[in-house]
């Protein structure tokens, strides 16, 4: 008899055999009408319409409603002259060619590629002496919108709704702020649709009340234009097929990521050694603390020799500060902490490796010379590995190597402050790609469009800054397609020598429970700074409690973040935008006015946590619960949406969850697994992923929970034992046995 896992395997193969079967036999199901004015482009879920003169399309619903709107002047301009005229050159059961040419008599192709939820766009322009410059596709505007990664969290209009973004010159730190986590994709959720244009280099983004538009800043082509259509959950699959087709692929995370985890920055920031680490590890775990895993991000360089210090000194310790290596990893490993260490792409003149680099031509080149940048660290100038050169990949991995083989688990990447010139977005997504190739553990801080990593952390997040940004950034990057968001270290750094000034006493306490409370609620959350620094056993039990709250929910999260990876849909955080996108009251909530920053959790949890630059100074929040029964995750009150709750009490003491939709709700306890049942009418399969991201469980609720329930082990064929447990009927759950409830 195959196990479950084998049978998981083969049915998550069948499943993708015909997705892929039924994408290539639709991609081709288009008609085409041409006109004298115009071209249509007709298939089963949108039509595309282009009229001739000036190359203006829209794009309507099968009942001939308008999608989205041609632009005023021209669909396309390159070299800032509008197109003019439009010609169909040819077409087969895949795509349509056109010829276009703007006002300057300049020619470009248009190769137009419909699949069954969303269409292709290559422009290319045409001529001889290889002509380059700025290259814009356009619509009539759109709104709401959401996405665009890091920059949507550092404009002075602080909300996750980009309408009104414009820049000629988008990419990594291009708006001034830092951002590293890009993401041109832009999603209108109301009207069923999105966009982006797959390019690495600098990039036209306009997102205003006149016009949709993306493009190239500089080029000889708009490469990959894509439009997609459907519903959140159809879009998001789209694009992480376009993803991975692209090259920007979305790997599977690890378990152990979505625990909770402890940073040494936040600690001890440079002056770590193995004695500060280990007495602060080991003060969070007596302290109750369930730690999965640790960063060592600097510091564990030698010290004394100013060319080794960078996290590039592949393998060398400081002999003095971290005297036995193997020893430290192995200790913290038999706590069941993984052990991760920071790294940079950055090498620094005179280093250990860099002669070798330098020589074997493994470095971003100007003028056919190896580089130097400006980097906020390493302080010197820095040589930049060449990531799109495999052979400088290949050697790099090597080196890495020799962090791995003491035991190292892996890494956190952490090249900031970078200057911008000749660096592409992607400029270290085949480093992480190749270390999640070889498993390692990967905390993601630099990338382009894909996932080659296991956490997305969003930029430096201090209790000196405006505290809307995070919850934005957290949300923005799910929007974005990194939803596996790490909300930095609770209480960031800083706080051990008051860097960035002093709050009161209270202040600093209340701010460390309600930064908690927010962090666990999210995919990932870590400490640094010891709570007990505080004396105040109060705060101690409140960040304690949070911190078990992450815990006990983090095989349930690790399971949404299988989903996720799966399908393209960002379970692990789901703005409610794109969970009840017909709901016209989840929009305009996600800012820095109403703060009503909320998300599902794996589309059963429904979290709010008080956060935001007033967390010193509130106690409640206006609360949105949509249409469905909502459970009170603390008390079990039942409330019925769609409702806003004004005012509604979050304490300190709060955990800020509701319960929904299929209210089933999968914990650890003890070390085992318990499946939780709550009464919120729900009928249906609902899946459920274990810790390997393989071994999978459905449970079928074949009625709505009431007051009495009984639940079949289908794997045994046995009755399990149900008891009712916080306001929920809780059972013994096994991964990888499936379930049927009565």
């Amino acid at each position: 008899m195959l196990s479950s896992k084998i049978l998981s395997k083969i049915l998550c193969l069948c499943v993708w055999l015909l997705a892929t079967l039924s994408q290539v036999a639709q991609a081709s199901s288009f008609n085409l009408v041409e006109q004298q004015d115009s071209v249509e482009i007709h298939t089963d879920n949108y039509l595309m319409t282009i009229d001739k003169a000036g190359f203006r399309y829209a794009f309507a619903k099968p009942d001939g409603s308008v999608w989205l709107d041609k632009h005023a002047d021209s669909g396309l301009t390159f070299l800032n002259s509008n197109v003019v005229t439009t010609e169909l050159l040819e077409q087969d059961k895949q795509q349509v060619v056109f010829k276009v040419t703007n006002e300057l008599g300049i020619e470009a192709r248009v190769t137009v590629t419909p699949s069954s939820h969303y269409l292709k766009m290559a422009i290319a322009l045409q001529d001889e002496g290889e002509l380059q410059g700025s290259i814009l596709a356009r619509t009539a505007g759109l709104s709401p919108a959401y996405g665009l990664g890091d920059h949507a969290a550092r404009r002075k209009n602080q909300s996750t709704e980009v309408s009104g973004y414009s820049s000629r010159h988008f990419g990594a730190l291009t708006d001034g702020k830092p951002s590293r986590l890009t993401s041109n994709f832009v999603i209108f959720p109301s009207q069923k649709l999105a966009l982006v244009s797959v390019e690495p280099d600098k990039k036209i983004v306009k997102v205003t009340r006149d016009e949709l538009a993306q493009g190239v800043e500089y080029g000889a082509s708009i490469p990959a234009l894509y439009y997609f259509f459907g519903e959140p959950e159809q879009i998001y699959a789209d694009f992480k097929t376009v993803r991975d087709q692209e090259g920007y692929k979305v790997y599977a995370p690890k378990y152990e990521w979505f625990g909770v985890g402890w940073e040494a920055w936040g600690a001890l920031a440079w002056d770590t050694n193995e004695q500060t680490i280990r007495h602060n590890v080991d003060q969070y775990l007596q302290l109750g603390f369930p730690l999965d895993w640790m960063v060592v991000g600097s510091g564990f360089w030698p010290k004394k020799d100013p060319t080794f210090l960078s996290t590039t000194s592949f393998g060398l310790w400081d002999k003095t500060l971290y005297p036995n290596p193997e020893q430290m990893i192995e200790y913290f490993h038999n706590k069941g902490l993984k052990l991760i260490l920071g790294l940079r792409i950055a090498f620094i003149p005179n280093g250990p490796f860099t002669q070798e680099g330098l020589d074997k031509g493994y470095f971003i080149k100007k003028d056919g010379k190896a580089r130097l940048f400006r980097v906020s660290f390493p302080k010197p100038e820095s040589y930049f590995l060449d990531a799109n050169n495999p052979a400088a990949v290949d050697w790099y991995i090597e080196l890495c190597k020799k962090w791995l083989s003491f035991g190292v688990d892996g890494f956190k990447e952490d090249l900031f402050g970078y200057e911008i010139e000749d660096l592409p977005d992607d400029k270290l997504d085949p480093v992480n790609a190749r270390l999640m190739d070889m498993g390692a553990y990967v905390m993601g801080r630099n990338g382009y469009l894909g996932s080659p990593m296991d956490l997305h952390r969003f930029e430096d997040f201090n209790y000196d800054q405006n505290q809307d940004r995070g919850p934005i950034n957290g949300l923005a990057f799910a929007y974005s397609g990194f939803p596996y968001v790490y909300p930095d270290i609770v209480a960031g750094k800083g706080l051990h020598n008051m860097e960035f000034g002093d709050f009161s006493g209270q202040q600093l306490r209340t701010y460390f429970i309600r930064n908690a409370r927010y962090a666990s609620m999210n995919p990932s959350m870590s400490f640094g700074y010891g709570v007990w620094n505080l004396d105040d056993q109060h705060t101690t039990d409140m960040v304690r409690d949070a911190a078990l709250d992450h815990h006990r929910l983090q095989p349930f999260i690790y399971s949404a973040a299988i989903r996720t990876y799966q399908t393209g849909f960002p379970y692990t955080m789901t703005p409610l935008p794109l969970a009840f996108p017909d709901d016209a009251k989840v929009h305009g909530r996600e800012n820095n006015r109403v703060r009503g920053y909320q998300w599902l959790i794996n589309d059963t949890l429904l979290a709010y946590p008080l956060y935001g630059d007033d967390y010193a100074s509130s106690n409640s929040r206006d609360v949105y619960l949509p249409a469905g029964k909502w459970i009170d995750y603390d008390d079990g009150t039942l409330y019925q949406g769609p409702r806003l709750l004004k005012n509604f009490a979050i304490p300190l003491e709060k955990t800020p969850l509701f319960v929904g939709g299929s209210g089933l709700v999968v914990e650890q306890q003890d070390s085992a697994l318990v499946g939780r049942l709550y009464a919120t009418g729900f009928t249906g399969n609902v899946p459920f992923f274990g810790k390997d991201g393989v071994t999978q469980s459905i449970i079928e609720i074949k009625h709505p929970v009431g007051k009495s329930v009984t639940v079949t082990d289908t794997h045994t064929q046995q009755q399990v034992e149900v008891t009712r447990v916080r306001h929920a009927y809780q059972f013994r759950f096994i991964a990888g046995h499936n379930y049927v409830v009565e």
